[in-house]
């Protein structure tokens, strides 16, 4: 629940106790022991509509006001004259304007025993105290518990967006820099580039904003940036890309773009034979993406690609998205780097 809803979701169940305690005693017959009449069930009233004062000024207003601003005297104090103005109270009504038998005065009783009975009907007050209390600190356990829950939530959230606001400069960075280089090479092939940045960039800022996106987008997503990768690319690159056909199913938005961009972007030489191997696969109700690319890193000087926040937000955003559900290595093995991230459908 929300806290708006915690808030209000026990006064009916407050209602239905306090109904049943009310009529049960209209239904409650033996034969020695008839119906009430409505004489002895106005003097049963009273008793638990005592307890209900003393509950309910605890439960709405003391609890409140006193025992959660750590004034416990006072509480107590206050609850020793609560009880005893509504035990006095109590009394009164009974012995003075509802007496069982109205030919015939009460019987007066040995001291000890009239103690006793007070005694004891102090104990029940405070009892109905120590219920209230118990009662109240519950529900707002559960609506302090409710509000950190969703506080968390909310926090997600803003963090997921923020994580997925960073692809979009990061992927834009990648990008421009790979058309940069193109303008050098050839002009005509550089304005097309620009034409299918245009075609990618509205899937990265319209498709990033949803939960999730059909995985045929996605893989078409990718088909279009690997083949605007293609462009500039030297005849030495050796680039395989196996994506799987129409599927219907459902995946978070750009969860291998920055593999796929990492691929490429220290996976290719200028000068030197290289390659970029590319595998998304369904697997066992799972979604696999698998890269392996010839290992050039790029120093500090030379790449302009970004921030190199790519895999950290990625794995950031496997941990919000996934957590414990999902399988993510990469690292070098001898000259060849690796990438493996598999996830639930």
């Amino acid at each position: 629940m929300t806290p708006s809803q915690s808030k209000y979701a026990g006064w009916p169940i407050h209602v239905l106790i306090w109904a049943v305690v009310l009529v049960m005693p209209l239904f409650v017959t033996s034969p020695d022991r008839p119906l009430m009449t409505g004489t002895e069930y106005i003097r049963f009233l009273v008793v638990p509509l005592s307890f209900m004062i003393v509950f309910y000024v605890n439960y709405l207003y003391l609890i409140n006001r006193l025992l959660t601003r750590h004034r416990l005297a006072m509480f107590i104090v206050v609850n020793v004259l609560l009880v005893a103005a509504v035990m006095i109270a109590v009394h009164l009504l009974f012995r003075y304007v509802l007496p069982p038998d109205i030919h015939r005065p009460p019987r007066e009783r040995p001291i000890m025993d009239t103690l006793m009975f007070f005694i004891r009907n102090a104990l029940m007050y405070f009892l109905v105290v120590g219920a209230s209390v118990a009662v109240r600190m519950t529900g707002g356990w559960y609506r302090a518990e409710a509000a950190r829950k969703e506080l968390e939530h909310r926090r997600s959230e803003a963090e997921l967006q923020n994580l997925r606001s960073q692809i979009n400069p990061h992927f834009l960075f990648n990008t421009l820099n790979n058309i940069y280089s193109l303008i050098q090479i050839d002009t005509v092939r550089a304005q097309a580039a620009v034409h299918d940045l245009s075609h990618l960039l509205r899937y990265v800022l319209y498709g990033s904003d949803r939960q999730s996106v059909p995985l045929d987008d996605e893989v078409h997503f990718i088909q279009e940036y690997v083949d605007l990768m293609r462009l500039r690319l030297p005849r030495h690159v050796k680039v395989d890309v196996s994506l799987p056909e129409r599927s219907g199913v459902m995946t978070a938005p750009l969860m291998f773009i920055a593999l796929v961009e990492n691929a490429f972007k220290h996976g290719v030489s200028n000068d030197r034979p290289s390659y970029v191997s590319i595998r998304i696969a369904l697997e066992d109700g799972a979604l696999v993406c698998e890269t392996r690319n010839s290992y050039f890193p790029k120093s500090g000087g030379t790449d302009r690609s970004g921030s190199g926040i790519g895999l950290s937000n990625l794995s950031r955003r496997l941990e919000m998205l996934y957590p414990g559900q999902y399988r993510f290595e990469y690292g070098l093995n001898g000259e060849e780097y690796r990438t493996y991230l598999r996830i639930p459908l």
